[in-house]
């Protein structure tokens, strides 16, 4: 029987994935979920009938029909904010300003300003602020971060490459919110390259990059959308030390999700560093490849070592998003604000920003720092 206080969590909007999340909630242990906002309270009526349907809380969360009587709940300690990051300011700060803890999806803010504005109206009311990067709180990463710091496996990081993209139908392109450009102004960029500049980060241990250079490959946006968003872009992150790394990020490519970390020993490469592919075991291959030459014979041998953790891809006690909510119920708990994954996030939004500036000044070199 878990002994830990619960945490009361709100869910201010009814995006898609906070469905997903709902499901989080209930499987951390240490808290639980007391409300849903909408603007609209048969569309939270909808969503907390949907989910209980799916995955039922003891007691029902109350589908509430506006944002302020959320914020205004007595028995919610911190709310989960999946709104378009246009909106995702204003709301971010009346809910510190309420004292509740925030839970913002990503990309966290429209600009660096923003977020700071955001920050620091979290720091001011003494709540903790995180954005709701999953894979942060995998298990996997303290395996990474072991074989990346033996000396042997990878040696010295060198490069490090990305790949992250889904092919959006035509129906996305005509009405999701991710194609219009005062919801969700970065597009793609936002959307996934968030993830590939975050792991770049955490691998480098939060080191900025020096420059920033990207192409900006195409771009649209819906009927309504007062200008056009990146729905496929690369980019090239130049690090002090000698370090690079690149990323392609798209709408209009079929799923991928893989990093590669190279270096002077070998390479470490993850096919689903975001999204993890379903099972029981979240896993990544480290290969030191050795070539010889004996006479006429040219061989090149691979050495591939497999590395797994138990954890569960989703929708389970070990999943990644499910120790997200914990770790944040627990951090909050604690009494202690945990200023790192602010800090993270900031730096986040900083080369994010420093990309699709360059994008749209036709890859002039810009330094996020």
């Amino acid at each position: 029987m878990n002994t830990e206080k619960q945490l009361r969590w709100g869910i201010l909007g009814t995006a898609e994935i906070a469905q997903k999340n709902w499901q989080a909630i209930r499987n951390s242990g240490n808290a639980t979920l007391v409300a849903v906002a909408s603007r609209s309270l048969d569309r939270s009526r909808k969503f907390v009938d949907l989910c209980q349907g799916h995955v039922p809380f003891p007691s029902v969360p109350r589908a509430l029909g506006s944002y302020e009587e959320l914020l205004a709940a007595e028995d919610v300690d911190a709310v989960y904010i999946p709104l378009p990051t246009g909106l995702r300011k204003q709301w971010v700060i009346r809910a510190a300003q309420a004292g509740k803890h925030v839970l913002c999806e990503k990309p966290c803010a429209s600009s660096v300003s923003d977020l700071q504005e955001m920050i620091d109206a979290c720091e001011q009311n003494e709540v903790q602020f995180m954005d709701g990067v999953m894979f942060m709180h995998s298990t996997r990463l303290d395996q990474i971060r072991h074989v990346l710091e033996d000396g042997t496996s990878v040696g010295r990081i060198k490069r490090i490459a990305f790949g992250f993209s889904f092919y959006a139908p035509e129906a996305f392109h005509e009405g999701n919110i991710r194609v219009h450009s005062e919801l969700e102004p970065h597009g793609c960029l936002g959307d996934l390259g968030w993830y590939c500049i975050r792991f770049a980060l955490w691998t480098l241990e939060g080191q900025l990059p020096s420059r920033v250079t990207a192409n900006l490959i195409s771009q649209s946006g819906r009927a309504d959308s007062p200008g056009r968003v990146p729905t496929e872009i690369s980019a090239e992150l130049m690090f002090e030390g000698g370090v690079s790394a690149s990323f392609y990020c798209s709408f209009l490519v079929e799923n991928q999700q893989w990093v590669n970390i190279s270096g002077t020993k070998g390479y470490l490469q993850v096919p689903d560093f975001v999204l993890p592919n379903f099972g029981s075991q979240m896993a990544f291959e480290v290969n030191n490849a050795s070539y010889h030459v004996t006479g006429c014979d040219f061989n090149m041998e691979p050495n591939v070592r497999r590395f797994a953790v138990p954890e569960y891809s989703n929708s389970h006690v070990r999943a990644q998003e499910t120790h997200l909510f914990r770790n944040f119920s627990r951090q909050v708990q604690s009494g202690e604000r945990n200023r790192e994954w602010p800090e993270l996030a900031l730096k986040t939004q900083k080369v994010m920003n420093a990309v699709y500036e360059s994008a749209i000044a036709g890859g002039q070199p810009i330094s996020p720092v």
